[in-house]
C-alpha cells in the first residue's frame, strides 16, 4: 500500500504541473500561509470508585477502585509546496495506563487511550499525508489556521484528495460538538460513531486515500483505508483489494428556525479475516467447548451506516445527535465492541456567563449488541474487550458531562465526569461513576 501510494503521489505531481490539468486552487493570497508548525499536549488523569457486580470474567471491569493516566504530544507541521497542494507530518509521544487493561466497556471511558499505550512515552509518525485541492469556481472559502490546515482562501466548490497515512476520523463523522476527546467528550461512544469499526491500527491510524466533492450547501466524500492484520492489532495489511475499510459520506448544510446545521449520513463496509459469532457458537456446541472466535476465522465482510446531526440553535449553545448500526455478524476489528448506537448532547459556550472561550458539554449514549454477539457473550465467549463469563443482557448507557476552563491563552483546564449503567452490557455489574480531570495546551 505505501509504495502504491507513492506511486500515486509522483502521478498526482505529474498532474498538478501538466498543461490543461484541472485548475489548482484559487491562488494564494498575502494571508496564506505557506508553512506551519502546531503542538498540542493533553493529560488526562480518571478515578473510578468500586462498584458491585454479581460475578467477573477475564474481560471484566474490575470492581475494586483504580486510577487511569495518559498524555499525548503531537506536532503538527505543514508545507504547502505548490498551489492546491499541502503535505503534512505529524509525529506524536502518548503513554498510558487504562482502567482494567482496557477491558470491561463498550464505550470506554477515554479516547486519548491507545491501545497500545504503557506507563512509558511510546514515539511515533501519526500522520503522513497529502492534500491536494482541486478549484472548480463557484466563489471563494477563507479557510483559517489550524491543526493539519494552513490558512488560505479556496474555491467553494471544490475537489479535495487526502492521500496517505491518516485518521479516517479526519475526514468523515465529523461533529464540531462531539469529535475531540482533546478538548470535548471523552467517551468513545461519543467521539465517533460507535458502530463503525473505523479501519485503523491500535493507535487510530493507517494508511488510505480520500475523495471529496465540496460545494457550499453539500458534500460528497468516499475513501479506502487498510485494516490491521489482526483484530485490534498494530501493524496494518497493506494487501488493500482484499483486507480493507470504505466508507462514504455525503454531507448537507440546512438552516431551520433562523439557524445553521449540518446533516451526515455514512455508509461503511470493512473486509478482513475476522471471526463470525454464528460460527463460534456453533463449534462451541458441536465440540463442547467455550465459543471462540479465534478458532473461525475467515474472510468477512461488515456493513453499516448511520446519521450524524449537528445544530446551533444560537450563537452560544450546540446541539448534535448520532443514530449508527452495523450487522453485528463479526467480532470487532479495529475500534470497540459497540454494533449500534445512539448518542445526544448538547454544548453550551461560556459567552453566556461571561467566560467567552470556556464550555459546558452534556451528552448520553445508549449502545447495544447485536443478537449474536449477546448469545456468544452469554456462553463465555470473550471478546477483544468484552467478557464476564455470562450475561444478564441490558443496554449500556452512558452520562458524560464535563466543564472546560480556559484559565489562560493557550490552556484548557477541564473537570469530566461518566456515569455508566450496565457496564459491558451487563445488568449484573455496575454502575460505574469515572471521575477525571483533562489539562490541555496548544500552540
Amino acid at each position: 500500500m505505501k509504495h502504491f501510494l507513492l506511486t500515486l503521489l509522483g502521478c498526482l505531481a505529474a498532474l498538478v504541473a501538466a498543461p490543461g490539468a484541472l485548475a489548482p486552487a484559487a491562488a494564494a493570497d498575502s494571508d496564506s500561509e505557506q508553512w506551519q508548525v502546531k503542538l498540542q499536549s493533553t493529560g488526562v488523569v480518571q478515578f473510578k470508585p468500586g462498584m458491585s457486580a454479581a460475578y467477573s470474567g477475564p474481560n471484566s471491569l474490575l470492581t475494586n477502585h483504580e486510577y487511569s493516566r495518559t498524555v499525548t504530544a503531537t506536532v503538527f507541521a505543514g508545507l504547502r509546496p505548490w498551489r492546491g497542494g499541502e503535505l503534512y507530518f505529524n509525529p506524536e509521544m502518548a503513554l498510558g495506563v487504562p482502567f482494567s487493561d482496557l477491558k470491561g466497556l463498550g464505550g470506554f471511558n477515554n479516547g486519548e487511550i491507545a491501545r497500545t499505550s504503557g506507563a512509558d512515552p511510546r514515539f511515533y509518525r501519526a500522520r503522513a499525508f497529502l492534500r491536494q485541492t482541486w478549484g472548480l469556481g463557484g466563489g471563494s472559502e477563507v479557510l483559517e489556521s489550524d491543526q493539519n490546515q494552513l490558512a488560505g482562501t479556496v474555491d467553494a466548490r471544490r475537489i479535495v484528495l487526502t492521500l496517505g497515512n491518516i485518521s479516517p476520523l479526519d475526514v468523515f463523522d465529523d461533529n464540531k460538538y462531539s469529535h475531540e476527546p482533546r478538548r470535548q467528550f471523552l467517551n468513545w461512544a461519543l467521539m465517533a460513531a460507535g458502530a463503525w469499526d473505523y479501519p485503523a491500527d491500535a493507535r487510530g491510524y493507517t494508511w488510505g486515500a480520500a475523495l471529496e466533492y465540496v460545494t457550499p450547501q453539500w458534500a460528497l466524500r468516499a475513501g479506502r483505508f487498510e485494516m490491521p492484520k489482526d483484530s485490534n492489532g498494530l501493524p496494518l495489511n497493506s494487501r488493500i483489494m482484499s483486507s480493507y475499510g470504505d466508507a462514504v459520506e455525503y454531507e448537507h448544510a440546512y438552516k431551520l428556525g433562523g439557524q445553521g446545521g449540518r446533516i451526515r449520513l455514512l455508509a461503511f463496509r470493512n473486509q478482513a479475516v475476522m471471526g463470525s459469532f454464528s460460527d463460534a457458537i456453533a463449534l462451541g456446541a458441536a465440540t463442547g467447548t467455550m465459543p471462540d472466535l479465534t478458532q473461525v476465522r475467515t474472510s468477512h465482510s461488515k456493513r453499516g451506516g448511520g446519521i450524524n446531526i449537528e445544530h446551533d440553535v444560537n450563537e452560544n449553545t450546540g446541539l448534535f445527535l448520532r443514530a449508527n448500526a452495523s450487522d453485528g455478524a463479526t467480532e470487532t476489528f479495529a475500534f470497540t465492541e459497540i454494533d449500534r448506537s445512539l448518542t445526544a448532547g448538547a454544548v453550551f459556550k461560556g459567552a453566556r456567563w461571561g467566560r467567552g472561550s470556556d464550555e459546558l458539554g452534556i451528552a448520553f449514549a445508549v449502545n447495544g449488541l447485536s443478537s449474536s454477539h449477546r448469545d456468544y457473550l452469554a456462553r463465555g465467549g470473550l471478546g477483544f474487550f468484552l467478557g464476564d463469563g455470562r450475561l444478564s443482557y441490558r443496554a449500556e448507557q452512558i452520562v458524560e458531562t464535563y466543564y472546560s476552563l480556559n484559565f489562560a491563552r493557550r490552556f484548557w483546564l477541564s473537570l469530566d465526569y461518566q456515569y455508566v449503567r450496565n457496564p459491558g452490557y451487563n445488568a449484573d455489574r455496575g454502575p460505574a461513576n469515572v471521575i477525571g480531570l483533562r489539562l490541555h495546551f496548544e500552540i
